[in-house]
């Protein structure tokens, strides 16, 4: 079931979606079902994978043309930032902090044409899986990408305490 972006974002960007997952425990460990096609969030995938970040490390700026991203933080956590750029959209120009993984477990999708990044801040390395809509082609590749403190986006990778 989708979840209220409100309790994670109080100004969300037109098209992002949030699942809140949730682990089942019992005496023998715990399982969690990460992405389903009874989700709201499904739109189908052409294949998964794995990429982590040590502490600290930032991963961005990239967007899609054609893709949607639909991604979990499995281990450790992580700051996902997304950027509107899109001139055609009602919140262009908006910005959303969203904090996921191991004590937030949640799916987070992220329409074609939102800038979108993340940084590690836990203590160990973030393990973040995504499930991507179209297969990643070599040759002809659907991503724009500009460094993490581009002019482009107005946003402070810095930790900031609260």
């Amino acid at each position: 079931m989708t979840r209220d972006l409100t309790a994670v974002l109080p100004e969300p960007i037109h098209g992002v979606r949030v699942e809140r997952l949730r682990p089942i425990p019992d005496e023998r460990g715990r399982l969690m079902e990460l992405y389903s096609s009874l989700s709201d969030l499904y739109v189908g995938f052409a294949h998964s994978y794995l990429t982590t970040a040590y502490p600290g490390v930032t991963k961005a700026w990239h967007l899609h043309r054609e893709q949607v991203d639909t991604m979990v933080a499995i281990h450790g956590m992580v700051k996902l930032v997304l950027f509107d750029g899109r001139s055609d959209s009602p919140t262009q120009g908006r910005l959303n902090e969203i904090f996921m993984g191991t004590h937030d477990p949640m799916l987070v999708q992220v329409p074609c044409g939102v800038f979108h990044g993340f940084k590690c801040i836990s203590e160990h390395e973030a393990l973040v899986i995504n499930f991507p809509s179209r297969p990643y082609l070599r040759d002809d590749p659907d991503e724009i990408r500009i460094p993490a403190d581009s002019p482009t986006i107005p946003y402070d990778w810095s930790r900031r305490d609260r």
